[in-house]
């Protein structure tokens, strides 16, 4: 049965055009509007408490009219009976108004409304709060308490030793892909290829390695590992015709400590301690590898140091033998959070996140940052830059070493600390890991490290990328797995990372690299002379031993092509991701903010947020660290541009721009976390609208053509982020900042990402209307540019009494209080 729920009022915002004099009847001349609905089950308790979830220091907030907070329930869809009794409670920041006339308010908002079956208990006291927060409600109706922190028994330390006794589960058949997807049958001879290859390479790694395990611990072999009696390095370089091992602690001497080769081009020595015990190399010391190569004498930082620096006035890097007395070394405290259900995501750049002009560190990202991180309602974090590059200006994506942390930023021990902490708040932590290419840079990186140009890479033109300016790796050489698998699992146990989110996917899946090629969905284009079977090869591969290893690991891949099966488990003959990067949404709301809102067509939005594989998770976002980019806009500088520096203060006028910008901000994001995938990702900065663009430090380029990039002078100064705008309670920008946690808190407590449950029921090209069900939420957006609605129906699966638990048109957001959150709302058979 199809119920409808009438009587809501959904305001617009002021236009930014000249009115032409013509009134609609049923319109005020204000844009668009939100709402979103909760549907309850019968229960037989409810658990209330006096303070909203997602109260703020600065600004305490209280329930609704009543003073209560309703603790949600069962997420099931189980049918209630339409005899029950409804009790509601509204979530709603303090100080907002019951009631505000309609017509003095002038804003594009967004309200959400929930609906609660079953006996109500008498309201909590607020000391309360915190307890029953933290209760959820099990099947049939047992109450239990959920500790978010307390998640395993095993100390972080037990961890390492336990996965060297696990192994990677078998592969499988590969065959329920073309159960979950029919279509794929007609490439069942591609299909089968490719997950044959996998499992050859699989049998391989099993007869000649002992195991995907073993193979991937190649940092116990290779580089630089200490023993009771000294220390041995070994160095791939298959090219190279001699090799030494040079550094401070032989004063550089070439002839000192000359390598020897065995027969798959591995150079081995071995450096026996010292008289008094002490190692050869101490801790600190600058390494390098000199070879003699087909391209001449070269000084190469070794391939997997695991630490390099910079030093003053140098311009290259330098290997340091990073092994710091067992005093010194960082312990890990706490056990890494649960996996979360709902992925919410904060991407976060360490150099760049202080709100001063400067590189920021580990130390004080994990001290300013991740507490704000917390605050903010987010349960991961997704860090930027964190292998080693030289180039800082390359946003961390021409990586140089591998398997060293940034030293920008500080110490492989202050980066582990870093992520202890964030566990402790019970924040998973994902790294943006870099396999798709590598760094040009002859110096400091991999590139010609042997004097080839295909030690580690694709010789010639298919070990290039011409638009990045950086080398292709060879997925399909034996040596290069190791270096890749042996990368991905040094992350994970060294430093207790939760997971990745793997860089230019798309990139490595196809030989055309995705340049010039528009996909359209065509299953010819995925499955063809144009997939690098390697590659993909190697994605599974490194899929299967991280979820082998780390089940509660989360793996996301950047891939806008929209490869078939990509987020499928590979013993189903998927490529093996957990989510792919929904990348069109972002694109879409910046061709949508060049046009016109009579040009807008909500359609078109409902398309691109919906337009995913079944079975297959996404992590939508409405602008990441790219849109951020110089040369690029933020939402926030496309919605209001220049208005931005003279019309953000609360003590002077708005204008029309500014209006219309805040109102769509809040809007764009909460329709794209609603409907376009089952995680969110964020910019950090992002949530309260940060102005202007990021612009890292950097000299002008003179270009061979003889054309000239100009610099900044090495300026600082659009390469921070000023959080202090966030906070400031005098600034429009703290509206967004809270809508969005408050978005953020609302998505904690419901859980409407991840619910089974998600139907359209309304896009009105007309009224410009888009009504939806997530879980048992109702979702109402007004999209129009000058209409305003009252008493108007939707549709809606659960008959009962509904009420706001979310309202963009909030005063503490920045909106006009248009929405009476004391009304109720109740449903009718249609």
């Amino acid at each position: 049965m199809v119920y409808t729920l009438s009587g809501v009022r959904f305001p617009t915002v002021p236009s930014v055009y000249k009115s032409n004099g013509f009134t609609s009847s049923n319109g005020d001349r204000r844009n668009a509007n939100v709402s979103v609905f909760l549907k309850k089950h019968s229960l037989s308790r409810k658990i209330l408490a006096e303070k909203s979830s997602y109260d703020s220091e600065s600004r305490p907030s209280t329930v609704a009219a009543s003073g209560k907070v309703l603790v949600p329930g069962t997420q099931s869809d189980s049918s209630s009976s339409s005899t029950d009794q409804f009790e509601f409670t509204e979530t709603a920041p303090e100080n907002s108004p019951a009631s505000t006339d309609v017509d003095s308010s002038t804003m594009e908002q967004a309200s959400q409304i929930k609906t609660e079956n079953g006996d109500v208990e008498p309201s909590r006291s607020t000391e309360e709060l915190e307890f029953a927060s933290s209760l959820q409600l099990q099947e049939g109706g047992k109450v239990e308490e959920s500790k978010t922190l307390d998640t395993s028994e095993e100390t972080i330390s037990d961890e390492s030793n336990r996965i060297r006794e696990k192994g990677i589960p078998p592969p499988g058949l590969g065959q329920k892909i073309y159960e979950i997807d029919p279509l794929l049958t007609n490439y069942r001879q591609h299909l089968d290829y490719r997950y044959s290859q996998y499992k050859k390479m699989r049998e391989a790694i099993d007869k000649y390695e002992g195991g995907l395990e073993a193979f991937s611990r190649g940092y116990e072999k290779m580089g630089f590992t200490r023993s009771d009696t000294g220390i041995t390095y070994r160095e791939w370089a298959p090219g190279a015709q001699s090799a030494a091992l040079i550094g401070d602690f032989n004063n550089w001497d070439a002839n000192a400590d000359i390598m020897t080769r065995n027969e798959f081009g591995v150079w081995e020595i071995f450096l026996p301690n010292n008289v008094d015990g002490s190692p050869a190399i101490p801790h600190g010391s600058r390494v390098k590898i000199r070879m003699d190569t087909p391209s001449g004498v070269k000084d190469s930082i070794p391939a997997w140091i695991n630490y390099s620096l910079q030093l003053p006035d140098e311009i290259p890097y330098n290997g340091i033998y990073y092994d710091p007395p067992e005093e010194e070394r960082y312990i890990f405290q706490h056990p890494r959070p649960k996996k979360p259900k709902s992925l919410r995501i904060y991407e976060s750049h360490i150099g760049m996140s202080s709100p001063e002009p400067k590189i920021n560190t580990y130390v004080n990202f994990r001290d300013e940052v991740l507490p704000r991180i917390k605050k903010l309602g987010y349960n991961a974090v997704q860090i930027m830059a964190i292998q080693e590059h030289s180039y800082y200006a390359s946003f961390g994506y021409h990586v140089t070493n591998f398997f060293a942390p940034s030293s920008r930023f500080g110490t492989p021990d202050d980066l582990k600390s870093l992520i202890d902490k964030a566990h402790e708040l019970g924040i998973v932590v994902l790294m943006d890991i870099v396999h798709s290419h590598a760094s040009n840079n002859t110096l400091d990186g991999l590139n010609m490290f042997d004097g080839t140009d295909s030690c580690y890479f694709h010789s010639g033109a298919r070990g290039y990328h011409w638009m990045w300016d950086s080398r292709l790796f060879n997925y399909g050489n034996w040596e290069v797995l190791r270096y890749l698998l042996s990368n991905a699992r040094w992350w994970l146990d060294e430093f207790k990372f939760d997971g990745f989110r793997f860089d230019g996917v798309t990139s490595m899946m196809y030989t055309h690299h995705g340049l010039s090629v528009g996909f359209t969905g065509n299953y010819e284009e995925y499955f063809g002379l144009a997939t690098d079977v390697d590659a993909v090869v190697y994605l599974m591969l490194v899929n299967d031993l991280i979820h082998g290893l780390f089940p509660d690991a989360i793996t996301i891949g950047e891939d806008v092509s929209g490869m078939p099966a990509f987020c499928i488990p590979v013993q189903d003959g998927g490529v093996g991701f957990d989510y792919r990067l929904h990348m069109a949404i972002a694109d879409k709301w910046i061709e949508l903010l060049k046009k016109r809102d009579e040009d807008w067509r909500v359609g078109d939005i409902v398309h691109t947020l919906t337009n995913r594989r079944w079975l297959e998770k996404c992590v939508s976002y409405a602008e990441s660290h790219d849109q951020a980019l110089v040369g690029d806009k933020t939402i926030a500088f496309w919605l209001m541009d220049k208005d931005m520096y003279d019309f953000m203060a609360l003590d002077r006028p708005s204008t029309p721009l500014i209006d219309r910008g805040i109102a769509l901000h809040k809007m764009i994001r909460l329709v794209t976390m609603g409907l376009g995938g089952e995680g969110y990702l964020n910019f950090m900065g992002n949530e309260f609208g940060h102005p202007e663009w990021i612009d890292f430090p950097r000299a002008e380029q003179h270009l061979p053509d003889g054309s000239v990039i100009p610099g900044n002078q090495f300026s600082y100064d659009k390469c921070r982020r000023r959080f202090d705008l966030g906070d400031a309670d005098y600034l429009r920008y703290h509206g967004l900042q809270e809508f969005d946690r408050a978005m953020q808190y609302l998505e904690d407590k419901y859980e409407f990402m991840t619910s089974e449950h998600q139907f359209i029921s309304r896009k009105d090209e007309g009224d410009r209307m888009i009504v939806f069900e997530r879980g048992n939420l109702v979702f109402v957006f007004n999209f129009h540019w000058t209409n305003s609605y009252s008493d108007y129906r939707i549709g809606c699966l659960k008959p009962g009494k509904y009420k706001v638990v979310l309202d963009s048109d909030d005063p503490p957001f920045g909106g006009f209080g248009r929405i009476d959150h004391n009304a109720e709302y109740f449903t009718f058979v249609s």
